[in-house]
């Protein structure tokens, strides 16, 4: 599928069919060739567009409509199945089209490697880019079992190219005792098992700097969000979630792209997860753009 041709699948709520008049790019990263638990991620952007139908277009919170912002979804990016090499390569030149026309992305994973090559293209184009990351688990390996494109390394990579002291981690509860020393030793902006709070005390340091924000939705306790791959008991409430997404978007960072990874449908037949995922996307359009 080329980037401007018209995507004829299930679209996110209130998406704008003409690319040309949108300000942000919708698209899916249906991957789940690293998963160390439980596979099914892939499904995770067609079921939350599905979802999203459930929800009303005017957020109560922020008090604006999604008719207010313009943005296409451009569908799901094709990629090889099981080939995490050409995958993330697919991914990065799809966001590069994106950066191209001036336009903001929005991914939905996916599992989380998806987030590294986002970020690797979009650094091209913002050398100041930040990073906030809100997950369960520090994704800061150098590998995972030997395969260094892993869901388990992508936070890892990115400070390696951002700079550890640009990648700022909140709601952090599970990795390896190496990743819980590298964050120290490296001084990267790690808030272990909290998120509000940290949240609000690091944003005034970012203020008018590009930041980019990556949502694992095991961010969630699994009472919330049990559709993951894999889920890490004591996590946040999805009010606290999106409260986090709130403050981002009060706080006067420039965002210059966003993802929600990580949503598998499968073991969740409440589909309260792929519901959530979907309000918290309506309130990254409505709050980040």
């Amino acid at each position: 599928m080329r980037f401007d041709e018209a995507y004829l699948g299930n679209v996110f709520i209130g998406a704008c069919p003409d690319l040309e008049s949108s300000k942000i790019v919708i698209f899916g990263m249906p991957m789940d060739w690293t998963a160390s638990f439980r596979p099914g991620s892939r499904f995770g952007p067609k079921r939350i567009r599905e979802a999203s139908l459930v929800l009303e277009e005017y957020s109560p919170y922020l008090r604006r409509e999604l008719s207010e912002v313009n943005y296409y979804d451009a569908g799901d990016i094709p990629l090889p199945f099981g080939n995490p090499e050409k995958s993330t390569a697919a991914i990065g030149e799809f966001v590069d089209r994106i950066m191209q026309r001036k336009k903001m992305p929005l991914g939905i994973g996916g599992e989380h490697l998806v987030t590294w090559p986002v970020v690797r293209t979009i650094y091209k184009y913002h050398r100041e880019l930040a990073v906030i990351h809100l997950d369960a688990h520090a994704d800061l390996r150098t590998d995972y079992e030997g395969e260094k494109l892993s869901h388990a390394t992508p936070l890892r990579k990115i400070a390696e190219l951002l700079g550890p002291e640009n990648v700022y981690q909140f709601g952090i509860r599970s990795g390896t005792r190496e990743e819980f020393a590298y964050a120290e030793r490296e001084k990267i902006h790690f808030h272990p098992f909290e998120v509000l709070s940290p949240l609000k005390e690091e944003l005034s340091g970012l203020r008018g700097r590009p930041v980019y924000i990556t949502v694992d939705i095991d961010v969630l306790d699994p009472a919330f969000a049990p559709g993951t791959g894999t889920p890490e008991p004591g996590g946040i409430t999805s009010g606290e979630l999106l409260e986090a997404i709130h403050t981002i978007a009060r706080s006067g960072v420039e965002v210059v792209g966003a993802d929600l990874v990580e949503v598998a449908p499968v073991y969740d037949p409440t589909e309260q997860t792929p519901v959530t995922a979907a309000k918290v996307i309506r309130e990254m359009l409505l709050g980040f753009y």
